[in-house]
């Protein structure tokens, strides 16, 4: 029988990448994560400036974070990424947080729309998290959260990319855990329903009534989610998708 770990306070010096870093859930993320004790890689692709302030946030709370450019969606960024993280110290968490939209019904949707949604939402979440776990092994710990949504498991007609790409974070999520599950690192993913955000900020209000609680959701209550799942206290979880969506889902 493998013996339960005693792993109570993350490794020194553990460092967790979370791309898409800059702005909305992506930055509460990178903020509650470096309040947890993490020094923070803040992945972007433009707007190296919102980027800054994050980092320029987290260090004027007394935590270590570090900007790092890279479009995540490029075939060879994932080893650039993760090398620039690995300044502060050992890469043992990743939070695959970048993604975009671009929504059109079925008939409309075209290859291009549909290529880079997969290649940023779901292909370049592989790509860093099998470059990540090699370190993650050595060290027998390791923390990967990825953000889908509500969407992937339940349908939004408009978003046959997106859903797919979502749906395909949570099954890559289930299987790779499976996979490394003896080695001390966990695989889960947080699946947002409504959050005000950017990317939500154009739908109408009435968006707000398919929501039981009928509100939408803070980047703060998803970087909640990740907080706990990121955390040594989280030992004995993963291959879950935990809901954060005011009962979408239910």
């Amino acid at each position: 029988m493998v013996t339960a770990p005693t792993t109570t306070s993350l490794p020194d010096g553990a460092t967790i990448l979370v791309t898409g870093g800059s702005r909305g859930i992506g930055a509460a993320i990178a903020s509650q994560l470096a309040a947890d004790g993490w020094q923070v890689a803040v992945g972007y692709r433009a707007g190296e400036a919102a980027a800054q302030a994050v980092v320029e946030s987290i260090t004027a709370a007394g935590g270590h974070a570090l900007a790092v450019p890279g479009d995540v969606a490029a075939p060879g960024a994932a080893a650039g990424l993760l090398a620039a993280a690995a300044e502060l110290g050992p890469v043992l968490g990743l939070v695959n947080n970048a993604g975009i939209t671009d929504d059109a019904l079925t008939l409309m949707l075209s290859d291009d729309a549909w290529d880079d949604v997969i290649a940023t939402n779901l292909s370049a979440a592989f790509r860093l998290t099998r470059a990540a776990l090699r370190p993650m092994v050595k060290a027998r710990f390791g923390r990967i959260v990825s953000i889908a949504s509500v969407v992937g498991p339940f349908a939004n007609p408009g978003q046959a990319n997106y859903a797919a790409a979502k749906a395909g974070l949570i099954g890559m999520t289930r299987t790779i855990a499976a996979e490394v599950a003896q080695r001390g690192i966990t695989l889960n993913a947080v699946a947002p329903g409504l959050i005000t955000s950017d990317m939500t900020a154009d739908l109408p209000p009435e968006a707000v009534g398919r929501v039981p609680m009928r509100r939408a959701g803070t980047p703060a209550e998803v970087a909640a989610a990740v907080s706990f799942l990121a955390s040594p206290a989280a030992s004995y979880v993963t291959g879950s998708t935990l809901f954060v969506d005011g009962g979408m889902a239910a």
